[in-house]
């Protein structure tokens, strides 16, 4: 039940009996059920201040930016100052540290920007289901605009054979909206959201940036 709709919002439950699923996601994802079910709140990611990886354009309620330049193009959601790089014309590199966003290289076909990214640590999920992934995640987005320019459309494709027996392909559509970016810090609210007894904790550095 999603909010907004007249009836009281509940956190997801995702479809276990999947079959495109392998073993290590359903338990995976059964365990955040059980979680769901017995009461503790399964905010978003996003919504608790981490990074999203794979699940950046589904940052939810706040607008998100593009800065284009010929050698790279900036994502900015700015749902906590959130930034996704993506390198322009280039190949990815030979050894590749795992990270939150991966590594993302980019190239136009026509009036499509197609994004293939790889290198993705396991900290983060495939969706707000919370579906798991694997370092040996793949993800390549083919963004557009459409209907005159009214609506950004991505075509994902998702292969990581630790989570999917095939991969998985999706289509999202976002309205285009005019907006200035604003400042925000996703924390300063958390920190004191009264709904978020018992959720996750806030991530918080180890040690000072300088």
């Amino acid at each position: 039940m999603p909010n907004n709709v007249g009836g009281q919002p509940t956190f997801r439950i995702a479809d276990v009996n999947n079959p495109n699923l392998t073993q290590f996601a359903k338990d995976s994802l059964k365990k955040t059920n059980d979680e769901v079910l017995a009461g503790k709140p399964m905010w978003s990611r996003s919504a608790r201040c981490w990074a999203t990886g794979p699940a950046f354009l589904l940052t939810p309620a706040q607008p998100m930016f593009f800065i284009q330049t010929p050698e790279q193009v900036r994502m900015l959601a700015q749902h906590d100052g959130d930034v996704r790089r993506v390198y322009m014309n280039v190949s990815h590199s030979a050894n590749l540290k795992p990270s939150w966003y991966g590594e993302s290289v980019g190239r136009y076909e026509g009036d499509t920007l197609v994004i293939d990214t790889v290198g993705f640590n396991d900290r983060t999920f495939v969706d707000n289901f919370r579906t798991p992934h694997s370092e040996k995640l793949h993800l390549v987005e083919r963004l557009r605009l459409v209907e005159g320019g009214a609506f950004l459309e991505a075509e994902v494709l998702i292969d990581d054979p630790a989570v999917f027996l095939k991969p998985l392909h999706v289509t999202k559509r976002s309205r285009r909206v005019e907006a200035t970016l604003a400042e925000w810090r996703c924390a300063a609210g958390e920190m004191n959201n009264p709904f978020a007894h018992d959720a996750e904790p806030l991530p918080a550095a180890e040690k000072p940036d300088f």
